[in-house]
């Protein structure tokens, strides 16, 4: 599968907006995942339900608690800086709704056929998936192309306190450090597609 979001490398980007691009890769990377078990899936066979599970959880909880907090920050002090910004930020925050809801219609579909083998018809299951796919690929996209440049250039260090300030919680469940035990056979899975 081939990642659509354009990673361009920033050299000169102050260290909180590495820190968002990272986590960017990082959700493409689940996504890649939810993509090949889609093509299981379409294929007529049994996807690892576990392990969608898993990513959809992660990519509900995680960016709510952490990564868009951070953003709202930013993406504030950037219209404050930039006023021609602020359709496109009230987008990307409709986009987050958007995404949220697709996750939990997602993860909901998922419990059921764990919880107690609940038929989900597969085009319901498919349409889940590509829904949740689609729009959050679309909105890193988006944000990689339209925000993070001008983020770099626009937010000052007292911007970049504000967006750290934002979020001072737990660190990232499955990419940082210490992988939280629901996230164990995530992380591994992960590492092995990475390859040595």
């Amino acid at each position: 599968m081939t990642d659509p979001v354009a990673m361009p490398a920033a050299p000169a980007a102050p260290e909180p907006v590495a820190v968002w691009h990272a986590e960017h890769r990082n959700f493409a990377r689940l996504l890649d995942l939810v993509e090949r078990e889609l093509a299981v899936f379409h294929s007529g066979e049994r996807p690892d339900y576990e392990l969608l599970l898993d990513v959809v959880t992660y990519l509900r909880h995680f960016p709510d608690l952490a990564h868009h907090p951070r953003e709202d920050v930013a993406f504030a002090r950037l219209v404050d800086r930039d006023p021609a910004l602020a359709p496109l930020v009230t987008r990307l925050h409709q986009e987050h709704r958007v995404i949220a809801a697709a996750g939990e219609r997602l993860r909901e579909l998922l419990e059921g056929v764990l919880a107690d083998g609940s038929f989900v018809g597969r085009a319901e299951l498919e349409a889940a998936c590509a829904t949740f796919l689609v729009y959050y690929r679309q909105h890193i996209q988006t944000e990689e192309r339209d925000i993070l440049p001008r983020a770099a250039r626009l937010l000052d260090d007292g911007d970049w306190k504000a967006v750290a300030d934002a979020h001072a919680g737990a660190p990232d469940p499955l990419f940082g450090g210490a992988v939280a035990d629901r996230y164990r056979e995530l992380r591994r899975k992960i590492a092995v597609e990475a390859g040595p």
